[in-house]
């Protein structure tokens, strides 16, 4: 089986040369994914809870883009620009995540790019009948 390039026209391109994701055997890997409006391509503002709220719903349509769902992602790495707002960010992520929550680690990066608080990369399973 040969990996698959996913891209959702609903996520703005970044600056890198890299896939929004790739499926492989099943499973979807999402690059890290920052809070970009997917209208003007612009850093979204408003703190790490608005962006959070951005960069999930852009995972979710690069999952949705892929086959899958959210609720099928099973592990996350999260990115946050400073642990105190991880208060902000987690309110957010329990809005995504109310019902089985994937596995997760969370730490403070030491430098994002210009404006962004938080960035989220995610690892989905496939729904049994596309493996």
């Amino acid at each position: 089986m040969n990996p698959r390039i996913i891209h959702s026209d609903k996520v703005p391109p970044g600056r890198a040369r890299i896939s929004q994701a790739v499926e492989y055997n099943g499973i979807v890997y999402v690059s890290g994914i920052v809070a970009r409006d997917p209208v003007t391509g612009k850093t979204v503002t408003g703190g790490v809870a608005a962006q959070t709220k951005q960069v999930l719903a852009a995972i979710r349509a690069i999952l949705e883009e892929a086959g899958t769902s959210i609720d099928r992602v099973i592990r996350t790495e999260v990115f946050l620009q400073d642990m105190d707002q991880f208060e902000a960010f987690n309110k957010v992520w329990e809005d995504f995540f109310a019902k089985n929550p994937p596995a997760r680690i969370c730490i403070q990066a030491g430098r994002l790019g210009p404006g962004f608080e938080v960035e989220i990369m995610a690892t989905a399973a496939m729904p049994s009948s596309r493996s």
